[in-house]
């Protein structure tokens, strides 16, 4: 049998409200197929609009086998291409992010515009044509300070998101912010493992001292169950409403994405130890309300989000290995905030560093576990753990269709 029936055969008959088979935690065949089947057929966050604001300025990442470059070109486009040069295949761009005028390949100086047209190649035959030699395109998509890329030739339709999330990201206004703090942290687990851990707050208050000084660990602070029918936060949502912030709990019909605006504790603005808010400075002049909550946003495979009134806490999770996940944790505040006056970075992050080091010893604990040989899925509980099911759910879902050749709306790489 080969591997995409045996996945197809556990998911099939896989116990409904229980985990996974082992196999899908720490099986490098497994993994494998996950890589081709959503992380290089999907649409993937992979850093902000301001992290590049002018013409030439890159960052790069790596997804499994794929070395990627983001750049702004000289008409203000963001463009996602492969970092592997059309001579050799060397990395272009061996740097996490940077600036340059042009793209140059170290290894022989292959010289790529921002757009990856080529320039200019050294001593090539007579009949060498520069236009069938530029670095390839990969799909990219921004919405509200979001890039996204997708690796496929042909890539399922953004639209569905960017209608969903815009409306919600619209007023923060997240393309005029400054990433104040970066942190990225390897996780000894599988990426699903990752996942599983950040959909329910089940573990929250034996794990999380200083989150739960100001986010609630009720099941319904997820959003994804009870939250109609909670008064606190169909309180806060009807507050927010008002002021002209979309805030009701809103999910695709996939499962995929969802957003939600959500109260935090008591009187509470902001993560940090008094609950008071860390950056003097509103994140966006478009949103002077007070005590707003967070802007819940998810988008599986690789990103969760806060969103605040003086900051935003951003996440991408990336697969270096069947055991081994990438969690990249971003601080945004406005690009007029000065450290030192606005904000204290220490007060601004000290709350989710403890926690991504806290979740981190968790997954990697769960992952040790899980390679016993006694290992058996159990029950996740249904009153604090509809999330994790939800999110299992999905991963079950678009991987049967996928694995069955269900097709979808497909657009090519212009």
């Amino acid at each position: 049998m080969d591997i995409s029936s045996d996945v197809l055969r556990k998911i099939r008959n896989r116990r409904e409200g229980y985990s996974l088979d082992q196999a899908f935690y720490i099986d490098q065949d497994y993994y494998k197929l996950d890589l081709e089947t959503i992380w290089y057929r999907d649409w993937l966050f992979v850093g902000h609009d301001c992290e590049i604001p002018r013409a030439g300025n890159f960052f790069t990442l790596q997804v499994g086998d794929y070395p990627v470059v983001v750049t702004r070109d000289r008409q203000g486009t963001i463009r996602a291409l492969h970092n592997s040069c059309r001579h050799r295949g060397s990395r272009v761009c061996t740097q996490h992010k940077g600036a340059s005028a042009k793209l140059v390949c170290p290894y022989h100086q292959w010289t790529y515009e921002l757009d990856g047209t080529l320039l200019f190649a050294r001593h090539m035959a007579e009949d060498f044509d520069k236009s069938q030699h530029s670095l390839k395109k990969i799909h990219c998509e921004t919405v509200g300070g979001y890039i996204f890329i997708c690796l496929a030739d042909e890539a399922p339709d953004f639209a569905p998101y960017r209608e969903l999330a815009e409306p919600y990201l619209v007023r923060h206004r997240l393309g005029e912010t400054k990433v104040a703090f970066e942190s990225t942290i390897v996780e000894k687990g599988n990426w699903k493992l990752v996942w599983e851990n950040n959909r329910e707050c089940y573990h929250c208050a034996a794990n999380h001292p200083e989150l739960c000084r100001t986010y609630p660990e009720a099941p319904s602070a997820t959003g994804v169950q009870g939250a109609k029918d909670d008064p606190v936060i169909a309180g806060h949502w009807e507050k927010c409403e008002a002021a002209g912030l979309p805030s009701e709990f809103r999910m695709s019909p996939t499962g995929q994405f969802r957003l939600a605006r959500m109260p935090l504790i008591a009187d509470a603005e902001s993560y940090t130890m008094s609950g008071a808010r860390a950056v003097r400075r509103p994140l966006s002049s478009d949103v002077q309300e007070s005590h707003i909550g967070t802007l819940l946003m998810f988008h599986y495979p690789t990103t969760w989000n806060h969103v605040l009134a003086d900051h935003a806490i951003t996440f991408r999770v990336l697969p270096l290995g069947p055991e081994l996940t990438q969690v990249t944790t971003k601080w945004l505040v406005s690009k007029d905030a000065v450290e030192g006056i606005d904000y204290n970075l220490d007060e601004l992050t000290h709350v989710w560093t403890e926690t991504n080091d806290q979740d981190r010893q968790i997954v990697e604990e769960n992952a040790f576990g899980i390679r016993s040989p006694a290992y058996e899925p159990g029950p996740y509980s249904p009153e604090d753990e509809g999330g994790v099911m939800q999110f299992v759910e999905w991963y079950c879902t678009f991987m049967e269709q996928r694995l069955q050749g269900e097709k979808q709306p497909l657009v090519r790489v212009a």
